[in-house]
């Protein structure tokens, strides 16, 4: 158990926040290691957050990612005998924890694909926007 969503290890909060997952990387070592031939489910990243409601094809979640932060937050604080535990009351709000300012959170809530290599292309990294 852990004290906040930002510490919990192997969650998509962790991997959202701190991405180390490279997805390419997974694919290729199971490729070697002849794995893939017996594994039944595919390797997908995580989708990104999609904060505008666009006509076309929407490739991510259409929920912005401090509205994700904050909603794990809020469920987080909710206390009942049927949870195990629950994040203090008194704990800063996850966006005032995670140090978001303005400006940084408009960088991260316009550019979290582009931290991500490009699964469909290996040998190209994104370039940030």
């Amino acid at each position: 158990m852990a004290e906040t969503p930002e510490t919990s290890e192997h969650t998509s909060i962790m991997e959202r926040i701190h991405p180390s997952f490279n997805l390419a990387e997974a694919i290729a070592r199971q490729t070697e290691q002849q794995a893939l031939n017996d594994f039944a489910v595919p390797l997908k990243p995580l989708l990104g957050f999609e904060g505008v409601i666009r006509n076309g094809f929407q490739r991510g979640i259409l929920f912005s990612f401090e509205d994700y932060l904050e909603l794990v937050d809020c469920t987080g604080r909710i206390s009942r005998s049927d949870k195990r535990g629950a994040i203090d009351e008194n704990a800063l709000p996850i966006l005032e924890r995670l140090n978001l300012d303005p400006e940084r959170w408009c960088h991260r809530a316009t550019a979290f694909e582009d931290s991500y290599q490009d699964y469909r292309n290996p040998g190209r990294r994104r370039q940030a926007a």
